[in-house]
């Protein structure tokens, strides 16, 4: 059973049928979510996306135009954007990620939407699972494995692995994105915008042929609060009681209109373990490099296709195959949840002096004299290179 609709859950679904498994998806949610917000798929991601057949699917939406970096009186600077990390990247919405992995499953896999598990028991053989669809009707079911890909607050771990509070850790930020209903006063629509101030920034994102998306965070002390307030009043209170300028009055006038609005503090799970017996725990529900890092996606994909691949290696021995696993990928995590921690002061620099550093790597960036030196620091640094490698390969070259 893979308990979860999402990139790592059909991810999941996708490279067990392909080892000959039989996977059942329980969703939650009364149907699948479409559209979603801004992701980057960086070179873990396309590799395992191009073994589980769904890359020739997939779409490079980036706009390929020109970031700015503006204020609030609609002044612009040259920018650094997703087009300058090392790959580069694929940009698409989450949606289409989902779309692509959605249309390649198998019809013979099993999709139960309004189900979701509440009580999960294991013994040496398989694992027993109580499922309670929308209706409350409950049945008790008998699985070799149950994979937890549902989200964040994962009910899997939950149940399994104990509360929530275990296990998350708060980066004191929030982030709410959304998609615009088109590009911002002043700006064409392949461009990207970046507004920073300390504490708080707005991201927009430009996709060919498809509106841009938006990305407001802001830095709190207080998380369980922020819940507690209507989000466009709050979000209005986070960015004044300055003016706005055009650019962050229409990002924040399209909120009360926008559908899919996500809404959520940034947080990291850490488990000493991403398996119990015959439970595993993949992508944000096991690890959650957030959204900072720039590789949720990436590492869902890249951590559901190696589970797979461990699994055929090991047919008659699952300990084994998990423990291979978690041994091969946990260094790949645990590198990314650390870049993710340091890239929220990319995100939203948390004093001008951050602000002043960047917009320095930006000329040093667009110099003819220090560009070359830039490139290569950015290519050939840990960050670079592991956005780039292939962690997920059967046989991978630097293990």
């Amino acid at each position: 059973m893979v308990v979860g609709l999402g990139v790592s859950g059909m991810a999941t679904a996708l490279r067990l049928r392909q080892i000959g498994w039989t996977p059942v998806v329980v969703e939650r949610a009364a149907r699948r979510r479409a559209g979603g917000y801004f992701i980057a798929m960086f070179g873990p991601g396309l590799a395992s996306a191009r073994r589980l057949g769904i890359l020739d699917r997939l779409e490079n939406k980036n706009a390929g135009g020109v970031s700015f970096d503006v204020d609030r009186a609609g002044r612009r600077k040259p920018a650094l954007s997703f087009q300058d990390f090392p790959g580069p990247p694929w940009l698409m919405r989450r949606g289409d990620l989902e779309q692509a992995a959605y249309t390649a499953l198998p019809d013979d896999v099993e999709i139960r939407y309004g189900t979701e598990p509440t009580a999960i028991a294991q013994d040496a053989d398989g694992v027993d699972v109580t499922l309670t669809d929308g209706a409350g009707d409950t049945v008790t079911e008998r699985f070799d494995l149950v994979v937890g890909a549902d989200g964040l607050r994962s009910t899997v771990r939950r149940l399994v692995f104990g509360p929530h509070e275990r296990h998350l850790r708060r980066l004191d930020h929030m982030a709410v994105a959304f998609q615009l209903p088109g590009p911002l006063p002043g700006h064409r629509g392949d461009d990207g915008v970046i507004m920073l101030e300390p504490g708080r920034s707005m991201w927009v994102f430009p996709f060919r042929d498809n509106p841009p998306t938006v990305l407001l965070n802001y830095r709190t002390d207080d998380v369980d609060a922020e819940f507690t307030r209507p989000l466009e009043q709050r979000l209005r209170e986070v960015f004044g009681p300055e003016p706005t300028g055009a650019a962050l009055g229409a990002a924040l006038d399209a909120l009360g209109s926008a559908d899919n609005v996500l809404f959520d503090s940034v947080e990291q799970v850490h488990l000493d373990s991403w398996q119990r017996g015959r439970v595993v725990l993949v992508g944000d529900a096991a690890w959650c490099v957030t959204l900072y890092s720039g590789m949720g996606a990436s590492s869902g994909m890249a951590g559901a296709d190696l589970l797979g691949t461990m699994l055929a290696r090991h047919p008659r021995d699952l300990p084994a195959a998990l423990a291979g696993w978690e041994r091969r990928l946990r260094p790949h995590i645990e590198f990314l949840q650390h870049n993710g921690q340091q890239m929220r002061n990319l995100f939203v620099p948390p004093h001008r002096g951050q602000i002043l550093l960047r917009r320095i790597i930006v000329r040093l960036s667009r110099f003819p004299l220090t560009a070359p030196l830039m490139t290569m620091v950015r290519d050939r640094g840990k960050v670079g290179r592991m956005m780039r490698a292939d962690f997920a390969h059967p046989d991978p070259v630097y293990a």
